[in-house]
This record gives C-alpha cells, structure tokens and sequence, in this order.
C-alpha cells in the first residue's frame, strides 16, 4: 500500500487501471465469502452448499490462473516449498486412509481446509496487478461501510425479529445474545464468529485508508466514513473477540503512526492521533448503551469462565488435547465443520476441538505438530519483514496487515469453519501482496488516470 504517508508524487502512466482477471476472480471469492451467511439466513439455506462449491471453483480457478500464465513459476521459491508441503499433506492423508482413520470424502474435504486456500492466497499474490490490489482494499471498505448501518439495526432488534432470525428456525434460543434481550451482532453472517473475523479482517484497510495519502477532499470524507463505521459496527457487536480485537488494532495503529512516520510529518500525524481519539470519544459517548451491554458481556463471561485460561485454549488448545492427541491423528478435515455435515447432517460443533491448534493437532498427529510450526515460521518472517517495510515506507499500514495475519493464522478456526477459513485466504493473500506493492497509491492522484 502506499507509502501513507509518502509525500512523493505518484508514478503515472505506467500503472495499470483495470482488473486483471485474478483481481475478477479473487473479487468473487472475497464477495461469496462475505454475503453468502446473507443468501442462506435470509433467502434460502438450500444455497450453502452451492455458493461454497462456487467459490471453491473461483478459488481453484485463480490458481489454475495464475499457474496457467507463469506467475506461479516467477515465485518458485513460495511455489516449490507450497508444492513440497502439499505433496507430504497429500502423502499423510493416504496413509490415514490405509490405517482407517479417515475415509475419501473426508480426506477431499482435509485438502480442501488444509491446501486449497492457502494456494489461493499465494496464486492472487503472484498474478494480481496494483489496480486489483486497490480495489479489493476499497472493497473490503465499501463492505465495512454497508455493514455497519445493518449492524446498528441488529443491535437494537429483539433477538426474535427477522433480521436476526434464521430463514429456516423461528426458535429464539438459538439466537445468540450480549445479554437478555441484546443479541450479539451477526451481520450478513450465519454466526457471531463470522462477523467478529470479518471485523478483524477490514481492520489493516480500515487504519490504512486513515493514514493514506489524499489528494482530495473527497478521500478524507471517504476515509473518515470507513472509521466511523468501523467504530460503530464494532461498538455494536456485544462481541469480546470483535471489541478485543478492533480496540487491539486502533492502539497498534495509534502507536505505529507516530513511530514510523518521518520526522518532519509527526505533527500531522500527532493531529491524525487526536483527531481519531475525539472520534471515539465521540461515538462512546453516543453508544453508551451499547458499551454497557458489551461490559455487561465481560462480566457475565468472566463468571462463567476464566479470560486467562479461554486465551489459553484458544492460542495453545484444550487440555483434553494432548492427552488424546495420536502420531497418526484422526484424519485430514474430520474436525471441520464440513465435514460434521457430510457425516451427521449437523454443522452446529467440532467434532475434535473447538481450538484452531487443537483440531488440527488432532487432524493430523506428527503433521498437525509440523503444521504449527510452519504457521509460526511464516508469521515470525511475515512481522520482521513487515516491521521493516514500515519503517521504509513510514506507514503503519504493513506492520497492521501482518498483525492481523498473525491473529488469524493462530486464532481463526480456518481449518474447520468455512467462512473463516475464506477470510484467512483474504487477508493472507493480503499480507502477501504487501511485499510485492509496499508504495501502493490506495488514493492515486490524477496523473496516474492517465
């Protein structure tokens, strides 16, 4: 993304303008992920499955794309470990299925939530241009912007009221509320997780537009509409990982905009500081009821359980884990949810682990240990490197985007929750696009137009 807060004049006429078809098709995948809870709570839940298979084949597709014209091959390092990878996760899940422990359609289902996604990311970050990388940080903008005006309506529905009741299920119980008579925000998503990773995911563009340079008038008012809703969808939502998370991100932003900018423009960045604490002044004094209903949440939890050890589970995994955890494991995909439907007609439960590294410790044994490991090895790269773009390009933008990706490699439960495993695949090929397009113009000034 572009140097922030760069003062250079932008490049011009190289730059190209229109989507590539990778931009076309990784657009699809983020929309389908976002709006498909819409089109099953809403409409019809018979289209699950369907618009699934369809971004699944749009996924697919980017790769075969990216593959097809060379990209792949112009990354052969990241292509050949990802092959590597594929080869020994491909190889584990044939032998689990010649000692029994898995079956075809499992194992199909395993590559799906252990391969497929990850090849996406990799495929839209060697074969998107500048112009697709723009449009998919607007895009995740424009998506914050719609959300929230639905988030604020949720909030202040009773939990029985269409907007937040399932198209097929009129029972309120199953309604998940902050407190009695509150519900905890959903969005255009099946779940509160959903909405809670979606409002981590904008997060880094979020901040990015904030501290982005702007010709015009017009970019500071779209800038400040994408905060405010932001602020508001997050203030709304009665969830602790979404208000964890969004309050994380601001504090990160907050610290990385006076540090990394220069010298000569701290000033500014200072007013920048001020200006978005008087924002959030503002809106907590305006969503106070929603605050207390959120504080209300904490407490109620913190009786039920203790904060210290749900961060534990969720960053380490359950106790029973390693106690039940095998060489073997019990299967590529088995903990997915997925795959509960293939075998029970249920989606509701993990069968494994509610915990990303306890279902997937389970899943795959000594692999699943191996798969933890390269998960903190990308992300102990992906920050260093990051840190380091920030201090060359003085903007926070690139440290937000891996601290993000951190978060959602570790905490997300991508390997077994559908929705969140897309979002990974997002914000992922996100982080990977960051080191091909460090001064990204997200504001082009108008010599670029031409």
């Amino acid at each position: 993304m572009s140097a922030v807060l760069s003062s250079a004049p932008p490049r011009a006429a190289s730059r190209p303008q229109t989507l590539s078809r990778a931009g076309q098709l990784f657009l699809a995948v983020f929309v389908i992920v976002v709006y498909e809870g819409a089109v099953r709570k809403w409409l019809t839940s018979a289209a699950s499955l369907p618009l699934v298979g369809l971004r699944d084949l749009c996924a697919a597709g980017l790769v075969f794309y990216a593959w097809r014209r060379g990209y792949l091959r112009q990354h052969i390092r990241i292509t050949a470990a990802m092959f590597a990878w594929s080869l020994l996760v491909f190889g584990w899940g044939l032998l689990q299925l010649a000692a029994g422990e898995s079956s075809p359609l499992i194992f199909i289902i395993g590559l799906r939530f252990w391969l497929l996604y990850t090849w996406f990311a990799i495929a839209a970050a060697a074969s998107m241009n500048e112009a697709d990388y723009r449009a998919a940080l607007l895009t995740a903008a424009w998506m914050m912007i719609i959300m929230a005006p639905l988030a604020v309506l949720q909030h202040y529905s009773p939990p029985g009221a269409r907007i937040n009741a399932q198209l097929d299920s009129d029972d309120e119980e199953g309604i998940f509320v902050a407190v009695v008579g509150v519900v905890r925000t959903t969005g255009t998503f099946s779940f509160t997780s959903g909405y809670a990773t979606f409002m981590a995911l904008v997060a880094p563009a979020v901040f990015g537009l904030l501290s982005a340079r702007k010709p015009r008038s017009r970019h500071y008012l779209f800038a400040t509409m994408v905060f405010i809703a932001f602020l508001t969808g997050a203030l709304v939502s009665g969830s602790r990982t979404a208000v964890i998370s969004s309050g994380l991100m601001f504090m990160a932003y907050l610290l990385g905009r006076l540090l990394f900018s220069r010298m000569q423009q701290k000033p500014a960045a200072a007013v920048g500081v001020v200006m978005a604490l008087v924002l959030v002044g503002i809106f907590a004094v305006f969503f106070r009821d929603a605050i207390d209903v959120t504080q209300t949440r904490f407490e109620q939890a913190s009786e039920a359980e203790d904060f210290w050890s749900r961060v534990q589970v969720i960053l380490v995994g359950e106790p029973h884990v390693f106690e039940t955890v095998n060489w073997l494991g019990g299967g590529i995909g088995f903990g997915s949810n997925l795959a509960n439907f293939v075998r029970t007609g249920s989606s509701g439960y993990f069968a494994l682990a509610e915990s990303e590294g306890g279902r997937i410790l389970l899943e795959g044994g000594l692999l699943g240990f191996l798969y933890v490991g390269l998960k903190l090895i990308v992300i102990a790269i992906g920050l260093f490197k990051s840190f380091r773009l920030s201090m060359k390009t003085h903007s926070p933008f690139p440290v937000l985007v891996w601290l993000t990706a951190a978060l959602a490699i570790i905490t997300w439960p991508s390997s077994g929750q559908l929705t969140a495993h897309g979002l990974l695949g997002i914000i992922f090929a996100f982080a990977l696009l960051l080191f091909r397009f460090p001064r990204l113009e997200i504001f082009p000034g108008r010599a670029s137009k031409t």
